[in-house]
């Protein structure tokens, strides 16, 4: 067998902290071979971008000198060069795209100014050369009108072009080792697409590795060749992706694809892992994951396991596969099924008419309106008691303005919002402001959307303050206490600060927060987008239980199509400001008529991919809502455009019972 590109051998990795040393990276050992895909797969906080940057020897200043073990490139080990030696292996030999690609690039610099860093400095390219290299670059990424693109800056950009940058610098000295550190966790799914396959399409021609870091079990299914799950800070799992997707070992591993929310789920709640990911700082005994491990018994306590042979070409770190000792009698982990006969009353509780809201542009010296962004533009939806409403679609489409247009956090336009056949955008004030208790909205970001001086039961309290309900303050405090248990939390936690709860803790206080005031509606703008699968699978459990039991109304905004599949009744597609498809959740994606939405769906990475996806070929970005294109906003993107798409919108036209779409293909 040929000798592996990559070579790490007990790589360990700590930080002094006030807790005690934390050993982030503890003992792993891996190969990656010239012309393979490599996966790091694992929940926030195991250690993955940590076992990258180790890698690349970019630790923070006081803990470059934290490591351990080999990390062998081509048989030179890296751990043991001098600095000056090791920036000619960085950008050159290997070369890492970052998670954050707004955050990574320079903002004072031009795109232009930050790739040819690279090529001046392991490629001595300058003048003309350099020029047309950079062009190169920008073309090989997909990125139109190369030499224009070159003299602008980041913030000019949409996400998928700085992504594309990034990958233009990484592949401006030509590496044998790519690292991508969740290259495409904040793309919609179609730009993820374009993304994933622009990283097969150079891979195939470079013949470069690949160490893919990520948490999307759709993505490592279709890009990678061999999977290592890691879980506080150690590889648990090794194995080749046919055999990994075909049966996981580790009981780990198992729970991940159980959490993964699916529409043959549907009828019960998910899987869950309980507890979280312990702190690195702790002193182990026994196995890590026993803690969280529905299979685990005394010895996994006592010993920590030993890597063990699991198959040709697949190892395990887990006691199950050790057969010198003896097991106890396990049992399998009974689904926990749900009553849906909550459905839906069929009384509609939310009627959205016409709905317009359009943002001016004011320029020159009078500020005079100079144009208007249209971001929501005429827009239709209903929604009944005890139903989940699902709006998709790409970034900037307007999904998060119509939320909060709903609920007039936004003053619409135009158009009318009927909740109880009452009109909201009639009412002023007072009025308004007692309405508000009927209807919430969770927020994407639950960090940014709490007060980080109050104390969570001062946050959850103030709804009911506001609103002049729950009676005296020793009331609210026990409907406070009431309402952490029913979110999953304990009633000490309204002591605490924001910063001192996990992701998904703060998930959990924003949600009981917005029940405080006992609403029948409920906008949930991206809650889950953030969190990794098995914290995910907790959220989408409470918001079901909840639903169950107190008849709430959900308009979920989301891009993710598999929790639209667990937990949609209806969907709602929209681009560019309008809804371009809605029905029932089965008719959409089972049988979706729209061109937008069956490519929106074709982009989603399958987590069995043994059928190859049938591919809608997807190109750019979607225009600006500032200067929509004439006639169907969606043709110049639409592989099946025609003359009349180009001259006049579409009407809705009803395909099925309840399902209608706006398409010239259906005239």
């Amino acid at each position: 067998m040929q000798q592996p590109l990559l070579e790490v051998n007990h790589l360990t990795t700590w930080f002094d902290t006030r807790e005690g040393k934390a050993r982030v990276v503890d003992g792993n050992s891996f190969r990656i071979h010239r012309g393979e895909t490599f996966a790091l797969l694992g929940e926030s906080g195991c250690g993955k971008s940590m076992t990258a940057l180790s890698i690349m020897r970019l630790l923070p200043g006081q803990a470059q000198g934290n490591i351990s073990g080999q990390v062998l490139l081509d048989g030179e080990d890296l751990l043991q060069l001098p600095e000056a030696a090791m920036r000619r292996v960085r950008g050159n030999r290997i070369a890492m795209i970052f998670q954050e690609p707004m955050t990574s690039l320079n903002p004072v610099l031009t795109v232009g100014e930050q790739i040819a860093e690279v090529l001046r400095r392991h490629r001595g390219l300058s003048g003309a050369a350099l020029q047309r290299r950079l062009e190169e670059l920008l073309a090989q990424v997909g990125i139109p009108a190369p030499r224009q693109r070159l003299g602008e800056y980041p913030h000019q950009l949409s996400g998928g072009m700085k992504q594309r940058v990034m990958i233009a610098i990484a592949l401006a000295g030509e590496p044998d080792l790519l690292i991508a550190d969740e290259p495409t966790t904040a793309l919609d799914v179609t730009i993820q697409a374009q993304v994933l396959g622009l990283l097969k399409e150079l891979q195939s021609q470079t013949g470069m590795a690949v160490l893919m870091i990520t948490h999307d079990l759709g993505v490592v299914s279709e890009m990678v060749d061999r999977v290592a799950v890691m879980y506080a800070g150690q590889i648990v799992e090794q194995a080749g992706r046919a055999d990994f997707f075909a049966q996981p070992q580790h009981p780990y591993s198992q729970k991940l694809f159980e959490a993964l929310p699916d529409m043959d789920k549907r009828d019960r709640l998910l899987s869950v892992i309980p507890g979280s990911v312990p702190p690195l700082t702790q002193t182990f005994q026994g196995c890590r994951f026993a803690p969280r491990c529905h299979r685990a018994w005394e010895l996994c306590h006592q010993r920590e396991p030993q890597w063990l042979p699991a198959g040709e070409g697949r190892s395990v770190r887990c006691h199950l596969y050790d057969r010198r000792v003896p097991h106890p009698q396990q049992t399998g982990e009974a689904p926990q099924p749900l009553d849906l006969a909550h459905a839906t009353t069929g009384e509609v509780l939310l009627e959205v008419r016409d709905l317009k809201v359009h943002f001016p542009i004011r320029k020159g010296l009078l500020k005079r309106v100079r144009g208007h962004v249209y971001a929501v533009d005429g827009v239709d939806l209903s929604l009944r008691h005890g139903q989940t409403l699902a709006l998709v679609g790409e970034s900037g489409c307007g999904k998060t303005t119509l939320g909060k247009s709903i609920l007039q956090l936004l003053r619409p336009t135009a158009g009318e919002v009927c909740f109880q056949g009452e009109d909201l955008t009639r009412l002023r004030g007072e009025a308004l402001r007692r309405r508000r208790r009927d209807f919430q909205i969770i927020f994407q970001d639950p960090f940014s959307s709490m007060n980080p001086r109050m104390m969570v039961g001062d946050i959850i309290a103030e709804g009911m303050q506001a609103q002049g309900i729950g009676g005296d303050r020793e009331q609210r405090l026990a409907r406070v206490d009431e309402l952490l248990q029913q979110v999953g939390l304990k009633p000490e936690h309204k002591f605490k600060y924001p910063h001192e709860f996990s992701g998904g803790q703060r998930q959990r206080i924003c949600i009981a927060r917005t029940l405080a005031v006992n609403p029948k509606l409920i906008v949930c703008d991206e809650p889950t987008s953030a969190l990794d699968v098995s914290v995910q699978a907790q959220i989408l459990n409470l918001l079901r239980r909840l639903q169950q039991a107190l008849r709430l109304s959900y308009l979920f905004i989301t891009h993710d199509i598999s929790v639209v599949s667990y937990l949609a009744d209806d969907v709602a597609v929209m681009y560019l400001g309008r809804v371009v498809e809605q029905g029932p959740v089965g008719a959409i994606l089972g049988e979706a008529r729209h061109p937008y939405t069956r490519a929106l769906l074709a982009a989603v990475p399958r987590v069995h991919a043994d059928v190859p996806r049938q591919m809608v070929k997807l190109e750019g970005d979607p225009p600006s809502p500032m200067d929509p294109p004439a006639g169907c906003h969606f043709h110049p993107r639409c592989p099946q455009a025609s003359a009349i798409c180009r001259e006049c919108y579409p009407e809705q036209r009803q395909v099925a019972s309840g399902h209608w779409v706006r398409c010239h293909l259906y005239s």
